[in-house]
């Protein structure tokens, strides 16, 4: 396996960052300062970062967050703003988001370190659908559900969700559940504005066989075997 990969599936670092700290010259392999990129780690070697013996073997962390709004799906931010890692702190080991929920919508994140899996997720012929619960300014009339089932045109693109649904009508706004399997940027945000709605509030309530069920907003919950194996068999 190569450095860089055992590095990171350690949990330690990315694997450019791994890049980084053998040009550095903080990784050890066998005693001796080890700054070969391409070197193959063989099975009885010793390979220590910044002084701490590792092993290329992880354990898989698999965990649904409840994201709030106004928090950042990233494991950083240069602005200094909060996070999704803010609401897993007591995780030691190096997960990452799968996927992005924008800064004002809520809901459903799946929070991983298995690289593959993340790999994978992410391929646009994955057609994992997503369920998204929705408040919307006005009226969501039958016409404009039958234009949203049609497709509309969020900016040179054709989207089409997998169903929508009418929960609630009130005078002066909607409640609308939305399937889509795209991940365009603020698609579901996007769509409704086509058709005349302006979306109020967006929580994302479902990924696949996933859901966020009674999950308390900035909690986390790790995923059950039935659940792992639904993204892993996707």
């Amino acid at each position: 396996m190569r450095l860089n990969k055992f590095i990171a599936n350690a949990g330690i670092s990315s694997r450019r960052k791994a890049d980084e700290l053998t040009i550095n010259g903080n990784i050890k392999v066998n005693g001796v300062v080890m700054r070969e990129l391409g070197y193959d780690v063989k099975p009885d070697d010793r390979v220590e970062v910044n002084g701490r013996l590792i092993s290329g073997v992880i354990k898989p962390i698999y965990l649904a967050l409840n994201k709030p709004t106004g928090v950042i799906t990233s494991v950083a931010d240069e602005q200094g703003r909060p996070t999704v890692m803010d609401y897993i702190k007591d995780i030691p080991e190096r997960v990452f988001p799968i996927g992005r929920l924008d800064f004002n919508t809520s809901g459903l994140l799946i929070i991983t370190n298995d690289g593959e899996l993340f790999q994978k997720l992410a391929h646009p012929s994955h057609k994992i659908i997503k369920t998204y619960r929705t408040k919307v300014s006005g009226i969501l009339s039958p016409e404009r559900i039958a234009k949203l089932k049609a497709g509309v045109d969020i900016g040179g693109y054709i989207a089409t969700p997998v169903s929508v649904r009418l929960i609630k009508q009130q005078d002066w706004y909607a409640v609308a559940e939305m399937q889509i399997y795209e991940g365009k940027n603020r698609q579901v945000r996007k769509m409704f504005a086509a058709v005349g709605n302006r979306v109020l509030e967006l929580e994302r309530t479902a990924i696949g066989d996933i859901y966020l069920g009674r999950l308390k907003e900035g909690h986390y919950r790790k995923l059950t075997r039935q659940e792992i194996d639904s993204l892993i068999n996707i």
